[in-house]
């Protein structure tokens, strides 16, 4: 597998670094380690449509499109209020 050089910030570098010894791994395992396990936006995309095709088989559970859009902003809202305790 190739290289590639990335620039980011001196702090960013740090503060991954360390996260990544914390874990056991080199910076560079820990970076290949996250770009094998996060989804792209894509990928989230056809997660969730799959999801919605097995609830809508299992029970019947086919939200509009308002109240998904309802539905993620309290999703959002109580992330928010948990993450600023």
């Amino acid at each position: 597998m190739a290289d590639a050089n990335i620039r980011i910030p001196t702090d960013a570098r740090d503060r991954l670094a360390e996260i990544a010894a914390a874990e056991g791994l080199s910076l560079r395992a820990y970076l290949a380690h996250l770009a094998d396990t996060l989804l792209t936006p894509a990928e989230r995309a056809e997660r969730a449509e799959r999801a919605r095709k097995v609830l809508r088989q299992w029970n019947g559970y086919a939200p509009s499109t308002a109240e998904q859009a309802a539905l993620d902003a309290e999703l959002d809202r109580r992330l928010a209020e948990a993450t600023a305790r």
